[in-house]
């Protein structure tokens, strides 16, 4: 039997500790991020805060029998008022949950929510090496855009982040 999709929708403060959750194997595990160090669910509270059920800057969830398995935000990409235009978006899956296209379900509708807002740019930073979040932008119109060379060291290692962008319709 066919399991059910999981639900897209927004995120409500019942999924902090899930998101946080999601966020801190990424932190501990990966170097996706770059935060070193795992968060509280109130040391993300102000991160969930930043985000509206319109507007810009939006936070989705997909969400299995009523537990979020993956996100996905537009953020603010700079604080200068100038770059209000312009959005980074992040996606990110529990383990047990990547390789379902759940990425791309996300992304799908969060566009859609996005189409009618003033936004110029799109941009995506990506640890590289990374070929499966690659092909998950360049899938949504995404470009290679500037390779920043040992930008970050997680792990005792440096590591390259790709920016890619999108120009929004």
């Amino acid at each position: 039997m066919t399991q059910p999709a999981p639900r897209i929708r927004h995120a409500i403060e019942a999924d902090l500790p899930r998101l946080t959750e999601i966020y801190n194997h990424y932190v501990v595990q990966t170097p996706t991020t770059f935060d070193l160090e795992p968060f509280s669910v109130d040391e993300r509270r102000a991160w969930f805060d930043r985000y509206a059920a319109a507007g810009r800057h939006r936070l989705l969830v997909a969400d299995d029998g009523g537990k979020a398995v993956a996100y996905a935000s537009s953020s603010r990409f700079h604080q200068r008022a100038a770059y209000d235009t312009t959005i980074e978006m992040t996606v990110l899956c529990a383990p047990e949950a990547v390789g379902r296209g759940l990425g791309r379900a996300l992304y799908e509708r969060l566009f859609e929510m996005l189409a009618p807002e003033d936004i110029r740019l799109a941009v995506a930073l990506i640890t590289m090496p990374n070929d499966a979040s690659v092909a998950l932008h360049e899938a949504f119109g995404f470009e290679r855009g500037m390779l920043l060379p040992e930008a970050g060291r997680k792990f005792g290692q440096w590591w390259d982040v790709l920016y890619m962008l999108r120009r929004m319709p």
